[in-house]
């Protein structure tokens, strides 16, 4: 893999989302020949439609102890922000089951260590990779609030404010009348909570990264619309890729298409337990006001976030995988939370989406080059943090294809894990 950093590969980026454009637009930085591919425009995916945070502090997994105890009794309650399409049980449980055998202390405290070397410092990652593009208006420093109805419902909490304290988090605490004082918005239940400091807002995430796209073009870069098919090689190099738009040579690829990454990783010798989590959200357009900060709502599990515009209601963890269609229940959920949390807001119209976030049954991205094709690089399974994470795996990825050493350990996010 080691190559000298003058020498200019051709490398196709597939995916573009926040990962890849973020991969393409570092790379032609380091001035290769770059191509960044994907079947629908770029910012059109899961990137468009993320919670708009960078959420640094977001070093706990989904997968905290006790979760395989509690999650039978939340897919009954109908306030619970966890779904199921039990149709698509018997195809989930085989990866369901290597899921929640990571519900352990030492295993969610050795995921928190993964995931913050990759996350923790996103806003410094976001303004060097939008710097000097379009996409730098897009991009706000801001607190990160987290919601409680009171002390108490913190002090629940405290396993993950544990692991956040580990990874070097502080933050300050409000209370009573403090919390209103902070942002009106907020309604009389809300009576505790906490105040995370350098954090950040994409006010419109599918289109910052449309303009990281575009600037690609003007360092030379090409964006194509096409559906990759797989992997040309020649006497054990990669030559090219198959595309549904004809063959595309290249010298490296970069495979970093999310969820679908799956069967193209599976072409290399990878095989990653892989899910989609789909994630919902509700947009209230033109509202009556906007919260001073992005809020994560603790109990309901959801967070509100001022974008261009709107505030966009994001969170719900279903399970259905790629083909149904979203189901209703869960933007009335989203709605229904956000009127006890911000009683007094008032909008015009409401707009909805639901997409797929990758998910690995070890809740790590999966970042680096194939064990059997090392010039094919992964870049994907970001599960809830790939906008926060994305600039910064990117520049692992350049700096792996460019030859430089990379600063932290990447053998946690190794593709190596998964080989058959």
């Amino acid at each position: 893999m080691q190559r000298h950093g003058s020498e200019r590969l051709r490398i196709v980026v597939i995916g573009a989302g926040i990962v890849g454009a973020s991969t393409a637009l570092w790379l032609a930085r380091d001035g290769h020949d770059v191509t960044l591919v994907d079947r629908a425009a770029p910012g059109e995916g899961t990137s468009h439609g993320n919670g708009g945070v960078l959420a640094s502090c977001a070093v706990v997994p989904v997968t905290v102890p006790g979760l395989p105890r509690k999650a039978p009794a939340m897919l009954l309650d109908s306030d619970s922000p966890l779904f199921l399409r039990w149709s698509y049980l018997p195809r989930l449980l085989p990866w369901l089951a290597r899921y929640l055998s990571h519900c352990r202390t030492e295993e969610t405290a050795r995921i928190s260590r993964a995931l913050f070397p990759i996350i923790g410092n996103s806003l410094e990652d976001h303004q060097a990779i939008a710097a000097g593009t379009p996409a730098e208006r897009w991009l706000v420093p801001s607190d990160y609030l987290y919601v409680y109805r009171d002390r108490a419902a913190f002090a629940a909490d405290a396993f993950g404010w544990n692991l956040r304290r580990a990874a070097g988090f502080s933050w300050e605490e409000i209370e009573g009348g403090a919390v209103a004082a902070y942002d009106p918005l907020l309604g009389p239940e809300n009576r505790f909570a906490i105040r995370l400091s350098d954090h950040g807002v994409i006010r419109d995430p599918g289109r910052y990264v449309k303009d990281l796209a575009a600037h690609l073009e003007t360092l030379g870069g090409r964006v194509l619309r096409a559906s990759v098919e797989g992997f040309r090689f020649d006497n054990g190099r990669l030559a090219g890729l198959a595309t549904d738009g004809g063959p595309l040579d290249c010298d490296r690829a970069v495979l970093a298409t999310g969820v679908w990454s799956k069967g193209l990783a599976r072409q290399l010798g990878i095989s990653v337990p892989l899910e989609s989590e789909r994630g919902y959200h509700l947009e209230l357009e033109e509202p009556s006001g906007f919260p001073r900060a992005p809020a994560m709502f603790a109990s309901a599990k959801f967070v509100a976030t001022p974008l261009e515009g709107r505030i966009r209601l994001a969170g719900i963890v279903e399970f259905g995988g790629l083909e149904a269609g979203p189901a209703e229940a869960p933007f009335k959920l989203l709605e229904r939370q956000l009127r006890k949390a911000m009683p007094g807001l008032s909008w015009r119209s409401t707009r909805q989406w639901m997409g797929h976030r990758p998910a690995p049954a070890d809740s790590i991205p999966v970042i680096g080059p194939s064990p059997r094709h090392g010039d094919v690089l992964m870049a994907f399974g970001h599960h809830h943090v790939g906008l926060t994470g994305g600039p910064r795996t990117g520049r692992l990825i350049a700096d792996l294809v460019s030859g430089r050493r990379p600063n932290i350990d990447l053998a946690p996010y190794s593709p190596e894990r998964f080989a058959v």
